[in-house]
């Protein structure tokens, strides 16, 4: 009998909370259960999910950024259905096929100054590939890094990581050359101890949503060239249009020595990642045909997330995504920060393009300053998480809060949103904070349900 995936799915729909606790990591639904993100989902179409019950829910999460041309894209799909219907011969590993190239080629047409792509599974192993690349070329062992960064969990992702709580427990890790986001003298004065390979930095960076001060990559990128050390720009989560421009290095008019790409590539459905690099760096990698194979990946270029990749591009140009995160973003900033003249706990509204946080600060007045000392003595960043909790199970938004230990929201829809989606957005967040605000039981109490969850620890 032949392979049946909707007969085997059939009618365990509701199961994958129950096996995910027995067969993988049990803490995931356990944590899912405590805050009432238990959601069953049956579908999805652009920035919407639909749940088994029929209720619609906005997604404003788009999967840590990868649905920027949003759930389930005809054009993708039918991409996909047409390597499917070729019957190609797929990762030969000897051999060099059509389909890496012509991605390489319209990638490369995007990203001036780089000169050549390697491909991969994920956003880490782009940054993996960029530190190895970075090393051998520059023949220096340490790279900078930026405090709250973040750049993947693989052991030498892991190690140019900011966030604490990720590399805790997995050391020793490479070489540790933190510095403070924005701080030019900091990465200068590194830069004089010397040994230094590259220094890795996002635009904007996801934990926190914070936006790189105006003129610091390219005062950064002066420094590093003038020590002989290079500059690597991770737009894995900000690079595909995010932002308002392709990459979004371009709005700092810099050009970085390498650039690394992922999520969004994807179009939502194949792992893909990419490594863009100046010419010389992949000359001194692969000096030689003993040397072809020095840094690989067998699932690297192949047909499927090609495909995806070619089609995603195509969409991001027919439909003007990059325009309208450009467009959206400032549309959606722009409503969200009026709320700060309203809300005293509105601190600040920040970011670029459709990539956006709202963090939540001290209130002024007496009457709602104690119930926020009691949230935040229980753990920091729990009124952020009350915020988007109020958001998921009133008005059915789906959005994170931007890092651990933080009172920011970060708001990473598909680049297809409009008007519609900012109003029903901003709307519910009205909803939210006005009742929050009027110390309103029904607002604080998803906050004491968290203090009480194990969740707090």
């Amino acid at each position: 009998m032949a392979f049946d995936l909707t007969e085997l799915m059939a009618g365990r729909s509701t199961d994958g909370y129950r096996m995910h606790a027995r067969h993988l990591n049990r803490e995931v639904p356990r944590m899912l259960h405590a805050i009432d993100f238990d959601t069953v989902y049956s579908g999805a179409e652009g920035a919407w999910l639909v749940g088994e019950d029929g209720s619609r829910y906005l997604d404003l999460l788009s999967g840590f950024g990868v649905f920027a041309v949003g759930r389930n894209h005809p054009a993708v799909r039918n991409a996909l259905h047409q390597v499917l219907d070729a019957g190609l011969a797929d990762m030969v590993q000897m051999d060099a096929p059509l389909l890496p190239a012509l991605l390489a080629e319209q990638l490369l047409a995007r990203c001036p100054g780089m000169d050549r792509v390697f491909f991969c599974n994920s956003g880490s192993e782009a940054v993996e590939a960029a530190l190895k690349f970075a090393r051998a070329a520059t023949r220096r062992r340490r790279v900078i890094y930026c405090e709250h960064a973040y750049h993947g969990l693989t052991l030498g992702s892991l190690s140019v990581n900011g966030g604490r709580e990720f590399r805790r427990g997995f050391g020793p890790l490479l070489p540790d050359v933190r510095v403070p986001f924005g701080d030019l003298d900091a990465v200068e004065r590194e830069l004089r101890r010397g040994n230094v390979a590259a220094m890795v930095v996002e635009p904007v960076q996801g934990k926190g949503v914070n936006v790189a001060p105006p003129g610091y990559l390219a005062a950064a990128a002066e420094l590093l060239h003038r020590h002989g050390a290079l500059l690597v720009c991770d737009e894995v989560q900000t690079g595909i249009g995010r932002t308002g421009t392709f990459l979004a290095h371009e709005e700092d008019d810099v050009q970085p020595d390498i650039v690394t790409v992922a999520k969004a590539l994807s179009g939502g459905f194949v792992p893909i990642g990419a490594m863009l690099a100046r010419g010389w760096i992949f000359d001194r990698v692969y000096s030689s045909m003993d040397r072809a194979f020095v840094h690989a990946s067998t699932f690297a270029g192949n047909a499927l997330a090609m495909a995806a990749g070619l089609a995603t591009l195509s969409v991001l140009d027919d439909e003007d995504l990059v325009g309208n995160a450009r467009r959206t973003g400032a549309l959606l900033a722009g409503r969200l920060a009026a709320l700060g003249d309203r809300y005293e706990m509105v601190g600040d509204v920040r970011g670029r393009g459709l990539m956006i946080g709202i963090e939540f600060s001290r209130p002024s007045s007496m009457r709602l300053r104690s119930r926020w000392t009691v949230l935040r003595a229980a753990r920091r960043g729990l009124f952020a998480q009350m915020v988007v909790g109020a958001l998921y199970q009133r008005h059915r938004i789906l959005c994170q809060v931007a890092g651990d230990h933080m009172e920011v929201i970060k708001l990473l829809p598909p680049l297809t949103i409009g008007e519609r989606e900012v109003d029903y957005d901003v709307t519910a967040l009205e909803e939210v904070l006005d009742e929050a605000h009027r110390d309103s039981r029904m607002a604080w109490g998803f906050g004491r349900t968290l203090v009480r969850q194990a969740l707090v620890r």
